[in-house]
């Protein structure tokens, strides 16, 4: 049964008995989101580049159990700010995914997107040009508009772009929000959710002695966490006294306060 959360309400990962207690005798399978989760948010996405002992860390922990990259991000983006290519990447939100073991992992729902994301693309482009602070970003099968530098002007014009585009297309792209990014994926049922559903079945992940972990901060990683309850668990990465997380319920069961708790957590997973 579903059931959510306040932020405030959550148990932390970090020390926590109930979780030792499901994860004894059995394999983590971790699933990780990229920003706000290996690296701090920056204000510029080309700046994300995860810390050196976090890249330790991970491998060291792949070593032990499978590890899989979910983002929003271009998958080609986020393996070259990783500088790694041995690890499985579902970038922009599951729509592509790459595994080291079977190169690209397409599910039977997914289909070429590049006409409409390249299409959408321009009309971003053409509409939101010249707007200071907003940055648009086009990957493999979604484009995203980031506006965190927007002042609180430029953002209302951003909201109006939009609304009118998702109005418009409502047929054929689904909008996406998230932390001070706006993203437009095409409009067919699939979501990190269903990715991470589909890479534990392809990956052979099913057995009952391994447990799925899923590390999100943004809204795009509750589906994840929806998906995995009863079957996993879901630890999201915020603090309760971020604006960003005011008033959010999430299907998460444990969190984690920062990057930096993050690392901590896995490298006791690495042990």
């Amino acid at each position: 049964m579903e059931t959510a959360s306040t932020v405030g309400d959550l148990a932390p990962a970090l020390g926590s008995e109930a979780l030792r207690q499901r994860l004894e005798g059995r394999r983590p399978a971790v699933f990780l989101d990229y920003d706000g989760v290996l690296t701090p948010i920056v204000p510029r996405p080309e700046d994300a580049v995860w810390s050196d002992s976090m890249r330790r860390t991970v491998i060291s922990l792949a070593e032990r159990c499978s590890v899989c990259i979910v983002t929003g991000r271009d998958r080609q983006v986020v393996q070259q700010l990783m500088g790694v290519d041995s690890l499985t990447v579902a970038g922009s939100h599951g729509f592509d995914i790459w595994s080291p073991g079977q190169g690209q992992v397409v599910h039977e729902a997914l289909t070429d997107f590049t006409d409409l994301i390249a299409e959408t693309t321009a009309t971003l482009r053409e509409r939101l040009r010249g707007l200071e602070g907003v940055t648009i970003e086009a990957k493999h099968a979604s484009v995203a508009v980031h506006y965190r530098q927007a002042t609180p002007e430029t953002r209302t014009r951003v909201d109006e772009v939009i609304d009118d585009l998702r109005d418009r297309n409502r047929d054929r792209l689904t909008l996406v929000p998230g932390k001070m990014v706006y993203e437009f994926t095409p409009a067919i049922d699939w979501n990190k959710g269903k990715a991470v559903l589909h890479l534990i079945d392809v990956l052979g992940l099913t057995s009952d002695d391994i447990v799925p972990l899923y590390l999100g901060d943004d809204i795009t990683d509750e589906s994840a966490f929806r998906a995995l309850r009863g079957k996993g668990i879901g630890i999201l990465v915020g603090r309760p006294d971020d604006p960003e997380m005011a008033g959010r319920t999430t299907a998460a069961e444990f969190v984690l306060g920062s990057v930096d708790d993050v690392e901590r957590f896995l490298s006791n997973l690495a042990r």
